[in-house]
């Protein structure tokens, strides 16, 4: 619901302000259970998982997205107006877009079947860690779990870089990468590394259509020795050109891509096979 008719705007000294601005820290948000999101695709995508309680805004986003404003209002939420420096006090950017909100937590369930899985194991950049989820999100994985010495998906930067991403496939975090990785038993295991075998001599082999969880390792040391010997092979994206190395995210969304392709290519064989058998 909105504050009622002819509300102040809250301030960066407003209780409600100070209190959501505690969430900025991973101590605050793991006690809260509640996180922010900023920005309109952001905001958008949470208010349509229905995980918003509170919607800021600033004075002119209540003309460039009243749409969104009415919708959290629909959903629920309580929205609050704010001045620009309430709404500065609650954002991360330099430049921000008007609209912070505070969310639930997502639920954190594993998927009954994973035929695609992002792990990400000692990823600590932001950016990184919420580009590879968007990535797994486009290519269609079933989850992306936050493994060992990962970054809080629920990081700031992390929301934004995930380009509302967190709020379409469950995100897990787990405390041990090689505990969890005992629940994919059903799956082969494989390690992203710069010297592992070529990923489209595999891809031309057929071994990319099984059901695959994808283990990926910070982009300056890569995975440690005991948490890549987890894997069933190391796989690595070839480079023809001059560049040293390719982005953690970069490579994470080509090799999440082919595993996709191929299970979609042998998904369709299988069907045109049965087709052809029933005829």
């Amino acid at each position: 619901m909105a504050d009622g008719p002819g509300a102040d705007a809250l301030t960066a000294r407003s209780s409600r302000v100070v209190a959501a601005r505690k969430l900025q820290r991973r101590r605050g948000r793991d006690k809260a259970e509640r996180f922010l999101a900023e920005g309109p695709q952001a905001v958008r995508e949470a208010v349509a998982a229905g995980v918003v309680e509170d919607l800021f805004y600033d004075l002119g986003a209540d003309e460039r997205h009243s749409d969104l404003i009415d919708a959290a209002v629909a959903a629920g939420a309580h929205v609050h107006p704010c001045t620009d420096e309430g709404l500065a006090a609650l954002a991360e950017t330099v430049a921000p877009q008007g609209l912070v909100a505070v969310c639930r937590f997502l639920d954190q369930r594993l998927p009954e079947r994973a035929d695609l899985v992002a792990v990400l194991h000692g990823i600590t950049d932001p950016g990184n860690a919420g580009t590879v989820l968007r990535a797994a999100d486009a290519a269609g994985a079933d989850c992306v779990v936050f493994g060992t010495d990962s970054v809080d998906p629920y990081n700031g930067k992390c929301v934004r870089s995930s380009a509302g991403s967190l709020f379409h496939l469950p995100v897990i975090r787990a405390a041990d990468t090689a505990d969890l990785l005992d629940v994919f038993d059903h799956a082969q295991i494989l390690a992203a590394a710069a010297a592992g075998d070529d990923l489209y001599a595999l891809d031309g082999a057929g071994e990319l259509a099984a059901p695959t969880v994808w283990l990926f390792g910070s982009e300056a040391h890569g995975l440690d020795d005991a948490t890549a010997a987890l894997a069933h092979r190391k796989v690595g994206v070839p480079i023809w050109g001059k560049a040293e190395s390719l982005n953690l995210a970069v490579a994470a969304g080509v090799c999440l891509y082919a595993s996709a392709a191929a299970q979609r290519r042998a998904v369709s064989a299988a069907a045109g096979a049965a087709a052809r058998h029933a005829e």
